[in-house]
């Protein structure tokens, strides 16, 4: 770890995707059609994904990539699938505020995207960029063999749907002012935020060609930090203030839900946050790949993070 810089990785790699997003997430006509998106729609995407966030899933899913060693051709499909896995979460986040569902006001440190151009345009915002997401892992230029193609769209749907995030989703909203156990707990929390989190190591890594043994390890990986995240979530939704998340502090508790510092108490929640951490790092140390640096600092990166 001494020998490797996170900040300097995370600047090369940040820019690539942020000049991908910029390219990709635009009202040019896609090929094969005779109209592009209209112009108030496609305001409020790039919104709601361009100029924020702290791009974790798209790192994680080049930091993976590179952890397998994989090269060439397939770094087109990489660059694709961390640009899709972040459309999937901007989609998340702009259906997660409106009034249906948190009702949140604040993101990214700017109004909401229902706040800013009215809730039926970002209901559509969200709904065309989970579509574009795939459009970006199936391109017809033939850089991304089909094979990738399938396996990339399957692993994403499955992070991203009933079984996984939105899935998640659903038990958060039912689970409100309920006791729920630890164990129910881990459960809304492995899927509404953990499996694109896993997901997004699992796509990486699916770009190359990594053993068994080696896939296997990054899909623990990936489940420990997707679950620390959120437990650190929860444990700064009590400590820091709305400046510093860049979202509404405090929302947890005044809307009665239960999280990891409401359960089990704040110290507590600290220890198993740094529990999920070390079994991370186990798992990258047993997978025999070559050079985990950038794995390993982005998961003290998720444990040890401010906002």
């Amino acid at each position: 770890m001494s020998d490797f810089d996170l900040e300097v990785w995370s600047c090369t790699r940040l820019a690539e995707v942020e000049r991908a997003l910029e390219r990709w997430v635009t009202g040019e006509t896609p090929v094969g059609l005779s109209h592009g998106a209209p112009a108030e729609l496609m305001e409020a995407m790039r919104y709601a994904v361009l100029d924020g966030g702290k791009r974790l899933r798209p790192m994680l899913v080049l930091a993976a990539h590179e952890s397998v060693g994989a090269e060439g051709a397939n770094g087109e499909a990489a660059l694709r699938a961390a640009c899709a896995v972040e459309l999937i979460h901007a989609y998340s986040l702009v259906h997660d505020d409106m009034p249906c569902m948190d009702n949140d006001v604040l993101r990214r440190g700017k109004p909401t995207v229902h706040v800013k151009f009215g809730e039926a345009t970002a209901l559509l915002a969200g709904d065309a960029l989970q579509a574009l997401a795939f459009e970006l892992l199936t391109p017809w230029d033939g850089s991304v063999p089909a094979q990738v193609q399938a396996r990339l769209c399957g692993r994403l749907a499955r992070a991203a749907g009933s079984a996984g995030m939105a899935g998640g989703q659903a038990i958060d909203l039912a689970s409100v002012g309920l006791p729920l156990d630890e164990g129910q707990l881990r459960e809304m929390h492995e899927l509404k935020t953990g499996a694109l989190l896993q997901g997004s190591v699992a796509m990486g890594a699916q770009c190359g060609t990594p053993t068994e043994p080696a896939m296997a390890a990054l899909e623990r990986y990936g489940a420990a930090i997707g679950l620390a995240f959120q437990v650190v979530d929860d444990i700064l939704d009590v400590i820091s203030d709305s400046a510093t998340l860049g979202k509404t502090a405090g929302k947890d508790a005044d809307n009665a839900k239960p999280t990891y510092v409401s359960l089990l108490g704040l110290q507590p929640s600290r220890d198993y946050a740094q529990q999920l951490l070390r079994q991370s790092l186990v798992a990258l140390e047993v997978s025999g790949l070559s050079d985990t640096r950038a794995l390993r600092a982005l998961a003290n990166m998720v444990v040890n993070r401010a906002n």
